[in-house]
């Protein structure tokens, strides 16, 4: 079992013994689904940013949704297995919606993040965490790599 796997109806829990030390609690999501060095990159960002890195990753379910019926590549344990395996995330929660909305409501990060293709305004839960003083932050592109296109480039090999 791994301890950094949490889920969405126990992350309260880690969260209360964070906050009790007055950790800064930082969070981001995604799909995640081929791990690639943006993810990496805007992880890192995140990390910086406050003292413990929760992670949220979109359900298999979920991905198909977004994503289309050819997805995910890599299931939702092995996308969570990957990025637990990082030591800069403190722990990852598979939610089963579209949105993280819900998870960002349980969590009440404070801070979130997201990479530089997402614009301030187009951030979900924007509003939840600036309500409480939070900060929301959009990573810009170091490197503009994106699952999609590295999947498109294997098809085509």
């Amino acid at each position: 079992m791994n301890p950094k796997l949490i889920s969405p109806d126990k992350i309260s829990n880690a969260i209360a013994r964070w906050r009790l030390k007055s950790d800064t609690i930082v969070f981001s999501n995604g799909c995640f689904d081929v791990l690639h060095v943006g993810h990496l990159h805007t992880l890192q960002e995140a990390k910086r940013l406050g003292d413990k890195l929760v992670v949220g990753i979109n359900s298999d379910a979920s991905v198909k949704r977004l994503k289309g019926q050819d997805r995910p590549i890599n299931g939702e344990q092995n996308r969570a297995e990957l990025l637990s395996a990082l030591s800069i995330v403190d722990a990852v929660v598979i939610f089963e919606e579209d949105s993280p909305i819900e998870v960002i409501r349980i969590i009440q990060p404070d801070v979130l993040v997201k990479g530089g293709d997402w614009p301030l305004d187009k951030i979900v839960g924007k509003d939840i965490v600036e309500a409480r003083g939070g900060k929301v932050i959009s990573v810009p592109f170091k490197v503009n790599d994106s699952s999609t296109e590295i999947i498109n480039k294997i098809r085509k090999l």
